[in-house]
């Protein structure tokens, strides 16, 4: 018995001690981390920037102060520090070349022509930018075509097949379980709805996103084409043969890539382009690194502001941590950031960076109407990310001047309702309900029973006189009638290049171009870019993240994260806005 007390007091002892060094290790991490994130990094001199890409990318990063306690086999990119990186390395003298280290990457293809637009600005300088990977991923090569070689593993392939899009449907799980979904909706395009009352595309959004997916391509090939100085027609041909099955000397061949090289070797390939012998040290400098390195520009002393405010994500009325660390757009918190830039006279412009699907109609109602009030004292402009469609187009359209890439997806002005009706559900496991009330519509919106014709009457007329007021402020906006909107209003979606044939978009580029319309506009030649919302530091963010949250991000990242966010209309139903203008809840573009 002496020696059970004794072995069991060892055991949890060392159970204690490991939870102390375990814990104090994870601190002694973290806060090496966030020491090394904000050291000022020198650059020495033949220096060369790593662009390793293997992740996420969103407009903007704030570091997960978790992220340091796993594996770096995936890491979330901030779209604002990989471009104003590729910036200063262009502007620092120290710095030779670019290196893209390509593995795969979460992004849509606004996004990468954004950073592909500022690697080609980036060769202005005249400096060597060089591509690398094991297997490219078919938008990383359509990235990594800007360089001036493209190298690749030799037992590597080159995916290269087109673009498809292959929405989900539940309709016939949802009649399974006993879930019918109640629609209401104006928008012969708007085909947010479909996933829960079809299995598959109706006719309409067939032709939309038909369209939609061949100008992307489109786009895409001719960059390509230009790049690597094959033609359209032979990068569809390559496409059609699927010449990612083929051995990695066909990609040679055609054009695509130019060396095959094993990756242990691309530092002894890069050393003579940075000025380098070969048993010289190569100073390569990550993204981090970069994001520390000090500009060279003098620091403006004029008192004026540019302000780039990022909006991006879901529209929604209320905050909720259920799903994942993704960001959203919550109106009263823009609303109030909003005003506090319209009340400060050194802003002399704002920048209104929309990345967003859309949401909430309400939402974007109050959006629309903040953004107004905001363009009445300064210069607003927006810029356009992946996709500011629906509510996010709603909260766009009274700007100044809307920029937009080519391939953003904008437009779907239109709107719809739905409700769950249960009662297939509740039958199967025995559930009964009954109803006492003082006047007709008292239970509206119970989940237990199918709505009846009138309650369906009131609800298509919120949704049409929605749809009226969503028409009109984009009509006013973009000074454009409303009978001439509404045929190509109707839910449907286009590429920034088709929009601005249409008036909905007024010029093509990226957030350097719309900081250049601005600073037109108000009239200055000097002044300092500012970003808001300003990013919590590192304790901030260690402070306010849940880490249960954090893990069911990390745990639902990949094919089932986006299972789950295609599902996920029906968690916290009950505190959604009912009038929704948002896309299709997934596009699955790949």
């Amino acid at each position: 018995m002496k020696d059970f007390f004794k072995f069991t007091f060892a055991t949890v002892t060392g159970i204690i001690l490991s939870c102390v060094v375990l814990f104090f290790g994870g601190m002694l991490i973290l806060f090496s981390a966030l020491a090394s994130s904000e050291a000022e990094t020198q650059v020495s001199s033949n220096s060369v920037m790593m662009l390793e890409l293997k992740g996420e990318l969103r407009e903007r990063n704030e570091a997960m102060p978790y992220e340091t306690l796993f594996s770096d086999d995936y890491q979330v990119y901030g779209l604002d520090d990989i471009l104003s990186s590729i910036r200063k390395a262009k502007e620092n003298e120290n710095i030779k070349g670019i290196y893209l280290q390509l593995s795969y990457l979460t992004a849509g293809y606004a996004a990468i022509e954004e950073i592909r637009n500022t690697l080609l600005d980036f060769k202005e300088s005249g400096k060597f930018i060089v591509a690398y990977a094991d297997n490219y991923q078919q938008s990383l090569y359509y990235l990594a075509s800007v360089a001036d070689k493209v190298l690749m593993n030799p037992k590597g392939s080159l995916e290269w097949r087109g673009i498809a899009s292959t929405p989900i449907f539940y309709k016939d799980l949802l009649e399974k379980i006993g879930v019918e979904m109640q629609i209401f909706k104006v928008g012969t395009y708007k085909s947010a709805v479909e996933p829960f009352i079809a299995t598959e595309m109706s006719p309409a959004n067939r032709e939309q996103v038909t369209a939609y997916i061949n100008s992307v391509w489109g786009a895409v090939t001719k960059a390509v084409s230009e790049s690597r100085n094959v033609s359209v027609d032979k990068l569809n041909q390559y496409a059609d043969n699927m010449i990612m099955f083929e051995p990695s000397e066909e990609a040679v061949k055609c054009g695509l890539v130019d060396t095959l090289i094993y990756k242990n070797d691309v530092r002894d390939y890069l050393k003579p382009l940075a000025g380098l012998d070969k048993d010289d040290n190569l100073p390569v400098l990550g993204l981090q690194d970069m994001v520390n390195v000090r500009k060279n520009q003098p620091k403006d002393k004029s008192g004026n502001i540019v302000a780039v405010y990022y909006a991006s994500g879901e529209i929604v009325d209320y905050e909720s941590s259920s799903f994942s660390d993704q960001p959203t757009i919550i109106p009263s918190k823009v609303i109030r950031d909003l005003r506090r830039l319209q009340e400060n006279d050194d802003v002399k412009a704002v920048v209104l960076r929309v990345n967003s699907p859309g949401g909430s109609a309400y939402g974007s109602e109050q959006l629309w109407y903040a953004v107004s009030q905001l363009k009445k004292e300064k210069p607003v402009i927006v810029s356009m990310g992946e996709y500011a469609a629906s509510g996010g187009y709603y909260m766009s359209c009274n700007a100044d001047t809307i920029v937009a890439e080519p391939t953003t997806l904008t437009g779907s002005i239109g709107i719809f309702g739905m409700y769950p009706n249960v009662k297939g559900l509740t039958d199967k496991i025995g559930l009964d309900f009954d109803v006492v009330k003082t006047n007709a519509y008292a239970d509206f919106g119970a989940t237990g029973r199918p709505m009846n014709e009138g309650e369906k009457a009131l609800m298509q007329k919120m949704v049409n006189q929605g749809y009226d007021l969503f028409l009109t402020r984009c009509s006013e906006g973009r000074g454009i009638a409303k009978e001439e909107l509404d045929k190509i209003a109707q839910g449907r979606v286009w590429t920034g290049s088709t929009a601005k044939e249409l008036g909905l978009v007024d010029e093509l580029g990226g957030l350097d171009r719309a900081l250049e319309i601005a600073c037109q506009k108000a009239g200055i030649d000097a002044y300092t870019v500012v970003s808001y919302p300003a990013k919590q530091t590192f304790l901030e963010m260690l402070m306010s993240t849940n880490p249960g949250t954090y893990l069911k991000s990390r745990f639902l990242s990949g094919k089932t994260g986006e299972l789950y966010r295609q599902f996920s209309i029906l968690e916290n139903f009950d505190k959604r806005d009912r009038i929704q203008a948002r896309l299709p809840f997934e596009l699955n573009v790949e």
